[in-house]
């Protein structure tokens, strides 16, 4: 078994978070479990192994109070798992301002902060395709991706690696009635963005994903020697990130040319 470690994870209380945290158990690793509820995580406060935090992520007061409790009861943290969101449909026409400063401060702010909060102490498919719907959403973690990408080249001289999770469709709660956000509907984009509305609405359960596996093949990639950048987890996201990639091939070869004529002229 590989050394024991310390797991700092946001969103513990269902889903990716709470299969993470029952996987890292499992190994013996320590793990503090933050939710906004944490009558959620009674189960897992049972462990002894557990530290339970209240955190709403978007508060930097209760981000700051998670950090230190967990430094307080384990003395480091070695993996942290920034896994709290929402689902968040809408065209991009149809989500308002707030809708979107709210999704990114959830899905971008929140976590650049924890890990720069996180940082300090360590000895570690939404962002890779889009659909007709999922523009905010995606938009957040296309920017998450981008730093976290930046973050790898700072930090890996100092031995911290970072891995981008990419799943595709998991029977987690994102689709359970009530969780999705869904911005006001218009008749204008019923035909592209309204098979994206009854998906989410129709789909809970029936997703093909199980995140006990999920959450096994993360650690499995954490305990390797040589750990990607990204992990694309379900046939679903690997089948769609080949079509985007071939996509983008396509495009670059049709262009190329254009792109290659704007180089300054020799003289």
């Amino acid at each position: 078994m590989s050394e024991s470690r310390v797991w700092l994870i946001t969103g513990a209380s269902s889903g990716f978070g709470r299969a993470l945290a029952e996987a890292a158990l499992g190994r013996g690793d320590r793990v503090v479990a933050t939710a906004r509820d944490v009558g959620q995580l009674s189960e897992l406060a049972a462990n002894e192994r557990v530290h339970v935090v209240a955190m709403d992520v978007t508060d930097p007061g209760q981000r700051d109070e998670a950090v230190s409790q967990a430094i307080a009861r384990f003395g480091r943290i070695d993996v942290l798992v920034n896994n709290a969101g929402r689902t968040q449909v809408g065209a991009v026409e149809e989500t308002t301002d707030e809708e979107l400063r709210s999704l990114f401060e959830l899905h971008f702010f929140a976590p650049v902060a924890l890990t720069r909060a996180v940082l300090a102490h360590m000895s570690s498919v939404g962002g890779q395709i889009t659909a007709p719907g999922f523009g905010a959403y995606c938009a957040t973690k296309f920017a998450l991706e981008g730093i976290t990408q930046a973050l790898q080249d700072e930090v890996a001289p100092f031995g911290v690696r970072t891995l981008i999770v990419e799943p595709g469709a998991f029977r987690t709660g994102l689709f359970r009635p009530g969780a999705a956000y869904e911005s006001v509907a218009t008749p204008e984009y019923a035909q592209t963005v309204g098979p994206t509305r009854d998906y989410v609405r129709g789909n809970n359960g029936l997703q093909p994903g199980d995140p006990a596996k999920a959450a096994s093949a993360i650690l499995a990639v954490l305990d390797s020697k040589a750990p990607p950048l990204r992990l694309v987890l379900g046939e679903d996201a690997i089948e769609n990130i080949r079509a985007r990639i071939d996509q983008l091939s396509r495009e670059l070869d049709e262009w190329e040319g254009v792109g290659r004529d704007t180089a300054v002229d020799a003289g």
